[in-house]
């Protein structure tokens, strides 16, 4: 499941809105939660391209899971933007 944007650029990165990039991650609510586990954001990184997804992942949820329940839910979002300019190649663009 590729993440789907406007554009690509010379970094490799792809933009793509807030919005847009909710609506890709909740491709991997398995469970249909309404949060990213760890397990669901590793197969979000693998889908992406990204190496190490399992350790990635992991250190993805201790950083950005401000209420630390092991998961990431809409109001930790956007803690996860940081992330996934470095891990997933994306630019999140606010607007």
């Amino acid at each position: 499941m590729a993440i789907k944007t406007r554009s690509c650029y010379a970094d490799g990165k792809r933009d793509m809105t807030i919005d847009e990039f909710k609506r890709w991650l909740s491709k991997f609510d398995e469970d249909n939660d309404g949060r990213i586990s760890k397990d669901e954001l590793a197969d979000a990184i693998r889908a992406s391209g990204g190496w190490f997804a399992r350790r990635k992942s992991k250190q993805a949820i201790q950083a950005v899971d401000a209420n630390g329940n092991g998961f990431i839910d809409d109001n930790e979002i956007k803690n996860l933007v940081e992330f996934a300019e470095k891990h997933l190649n994306v630019r999140i663009l606010f607007f």
